[in-house]
């Protein structure tokens, strides 16, 4: 019954975005949409944050399985952007900038410490080094991803993530050369 009900939170909450901003959907109108109570609402979830936190990855989560490169998760999660424009703006425009950095590096972090740590897996870099070089990707793609959304979702996707990839793999191979001060 738990899972069911977190479906229907989940269901509710994901149509209430594509009508209205993030900041003006209150657990009330959620629980009344839902036909539970805030009590159940507030069960499985600590606050109208938490269960966008929890959105976000059960959203996510669709386009990152195992076996899946950051160019193909991030092509699908950005073709759904572009479906979607109400949804991911209503979401983009009541939050404050740190609070969506925060997801997307969060949602990254594991994704391109592998992905660096896989490029420099035979070059005896120390684990700092990989780190520091992962933080960097990071980072440049979060830019990547607030500019596409910033330029209203109009970029031509195969050819921004591929060029993305482009400049990220000429950075670590980069990185790799140059050693640490």
């Amino acid at each position: 019954m738990a899972l069911y009900t977190q479906k229907a939170i989940m269901r509710a909450f994901g149509e209430m975005l594509e009508e209205m901003p993030f900041d003006k959907i209150t657990v009330t109108a959620l629980v009344k949409r839902c036909d539970i109570s805030s009590n159940t609402f507030y069960y499985h979830y600590r606050d109208i944050y938490d269960l966008l936190d929890a959105w976000f990855h059960l959203e996510l989560g669709r386009f990152t399985g195992e076996g899946t490169d950051w160019h193909t998760s991030t092509k699908a999660v950005m073709r759904e952007c572009q479906a979607h424009p109400a949804k991911i703006y209503h979401v983009f425009n009541a939050l404050s900038r740190d609070r969506m950095e925060q997801y997307v590096l969060s949602l990254t972090d594991d994704t391109f410490f592998r992905l660096v740590q896989q490029q420099t897996a035979d070059s005896g870099l120390p684990q700092e080094r990989v780190e520091e070089i992962a933080a960097f990707c990071r980072y440049a793609y979060v830019g990547f991803f607030l500019q596409f959304l910033w330029n209203r979702m109009e970029a031509d996707i195969d050819r921004s993530v591929d060029r993305l990839g482009e400049l990220m793999t000429a950075f670590v191979r980069s990185a790799m050369a140059e050693p640490a001060n």
